[in-house]
């Protein structure tokens, strides 16, 4: 569900009235996502995204995500981008929350990943850094590993997935803070670059990315750590065996873009220990923090737990391909 925010036909039409876009069409909620309420938007002159920024987003950091966005498309990067109102602003206010309406873009996110979707996304990734090379604007990883002890102390004493679930967590968040690097090179990432923030037309041999959404975990950090995020998210089979095929498939695509140093490369296991640890603690945090009978799905940190079980026993690159 991500329709937090209900908004009448009234005080959209009184919204749209600060927009060059014609009258409305039509209006409809949009299930998927978890952060804000997202609706479909078609007015006479096209198909566009209206977001409503609920309050796990802070208002001050928008402007970062909607000018990295415009930025970025003003690059060639297929991404959203913020429309502005005619007094040239792009963000305002609607049902009491920021709000912001952005341009629609075609295509499908993979339910099943495929190896020949590995390599586009990768050369996505590497377009998507190379476009944001230039952002003037930065934005602390908020969920970067100064958050990650802060997240599992929050979670001491609260009933755990499994046996032994919060040792295991704590054991591989000290070995990998005590191993994080820091001499990698740092531009903007999108820290959540899932299959379902990623478009593709399947219109020939090979599936085109057409468009990659949810910038609302970018952030300033080190870029081979969105690689490790990638390699998470896309090459690990429902089994949790790693697909060892996708992840060079992946790696190749990102390389025939941007160069990965030596040190990043060397780096790879312990960023992707790092990657599986952030989203099997934020899980892990939702899991033991959501109160009985709350309208929310849980996602399982066992999830995240066995990937960063692989990545634990990686002795080097040559795990990822390399």
């Amino acid at each position: 569900m991500a329709v937090y925010t209900e908004v009448t036909d009234e005080a959209l039409r009184s919204f749209l009235a600060a927009y060059p876009l014609g009258d409305l069409i039509a209006f409809r909620g949009i299930a998927e996502g978890v952060e804000n309420s997202n609706y479909a938007l078609k007015t006479e002159t096209g198909d566009f995204i209206l977001t409503l920024y609920e309050k796990r987003v802070d208002p001050a950091e928008l402007p970062y995500f909607l000018g990295l966005m415009d930025h970025m498309a003003a690059r060639g990067l297929a991404c959203p981008v913020p429309v502005k109102g005619l007094d040239g602003h792009a963000l305002r206010s609607l049902a009491d929350r920021p709000a912001a309406i952005c341009t629609f873009l075609p295509g499908v996110w993979p339910r099943r990943v495929r190896v020949e979707h590995c390599g586009p996304v990768g050369d996505a990734l590497a377009a998507m850094h190379d476009a944001a090379g230039d952002f003037s604007l930065s934005r602390p990883n908020t969920l970067g590993p100064h958050g990650w002890l802060p997240l599992l102390d929050g979670c001491r004493g609260a009933a755990m997935p499994a046996e032994g679930v919060f040792e295991e967590l704590q054991g591989a968040l000290r070995r990998t803070l005590e191993e994080w690097p820091h001499a990698l090179p740092v531009g903007q990432i999108h820290a959540d670059l899932f299959p379902d923030n990623v478009f593709f037309l399947n219109n020939g041999p090979v599936p085109r990315v057409s468009g990659i959404i949810d910038f609302y975990f970018a952030c300033t950090d080190l870029l081979a750590y969105d690689v490790a995020v990638c390699l998470n998210a896309w090459c690990f089979e429902p089994d949790f065996s790693f697909n060892i095929t996708k992840a060079r498939a992946l790696l190749a695509g990102y390389r025939a873009r941007r160069v990965l140093t030596h040190a990043e490369i060397e780096a790879l296991p312990v960023l992707c220990r790092g990657a599986a640890l952030r989203f099997a603690l934020t899980r892990l945090y939702d899991w033991a923090n959501t109160p009985e009978g709350a309208m929310v799905t849980r996602k399982d940190p066992m999830d995240y737990v066995r990937r960063l079980r692989f990545h634990t026993a990686a002795r080097g690159p040559e795990a990822y391909g390399l």
